[in-house]
């Protein structure tokens, strides 16, 4: 697998940390999930990282996940509305979370909670074109790379990460590198090895309904 890192530091007041995520021909991904974890700090410091207590959603809207790939904190409880007139069984067999939503339109009653960290990838059993990813994030600092391959970290603590990278359609899995955040703005290129693959789109209208 060919994964490198390019980054440049320039000097600025705040601990801000810009991504561009491209594959291995220059091109711009989305749908990559990066995640830093802190190596010095001790759990008082990272929980001063933790984000604010975020509703999560796996929406199922005209006949496909939304979104593609999820990340969320290790503990979040994620909700499966069914914007859809048709009914969909929601199901996972990742070793990081096994669960079933039996046939249903419109809310369950209760989120799933993602208490583990890993990889949870989403199916439908009536729908077999349906699928999603869920990556739990063993660290509080993480994003999903948006359609022009971008993230930004803001307010970073200054210091060494392991910084981890996936993406489903990686060819292999990726190696965990350390990173250094300094004192300023921050801006890395991460370049991926992937297989491009077509997403799963919303099917003529009428068909699966």
């Amino acid at each position: 697998m060919y994964l490198s890192f390019t980054l440049f530091v320039l000097v600025a007041e705040a601990a801000e940390l810009s991504i561009t995520v491209v594959d291995t021909q220059g091109q711009q991904l989305e749908d990559t999930v990066v995640e830093l974890i802190p190596i010095k700090e001790g759990r008082h410091e990272l929980n001063k990282l933790m984000p604010p207590t975020s509703q999560y959603e796996m929406r199922q809207k005209n006949r496909i996940f939304s979104p593609f790939v999820l990340a969320v904190p290790q503990g979040a409880k994620v909700h499966f509305p069914n914007l859809d007139r048709t009914r969909h069984h929601v199901y996972s067999f990742s070793p990081a979370k096994e669960f079933e939503l039996k046939l249903y339109i419109g809310v369950t009653e209760s989120p799933i909670e993602f208490d583990k960290a890993g990889l949870v990838a989403i199916g439908c059993n009536i729908h077999d074109y349906m699928q999603a990813y869920i990556y739990v994030s063993s660290s509080p600092v993480f994003s999903v790379s948006n359609e022009v391959g971008q993230i930004q970290f803001s307010d970073l603590v200054i210091g060494e990460y392991q910084l981890k990278v996936w993406h489903p359609w990686l060819r292999t899995p990726s190696v965990d590198r350390m990173l250094v955040v300094n004192q300023g703005d921050n801006q890395l290129t991460i370049n991926v090895d992937v297989e491009r693959q077509q997403k799963p789109t919303s099917p003529p209208s009428g068909f699966g309904a």
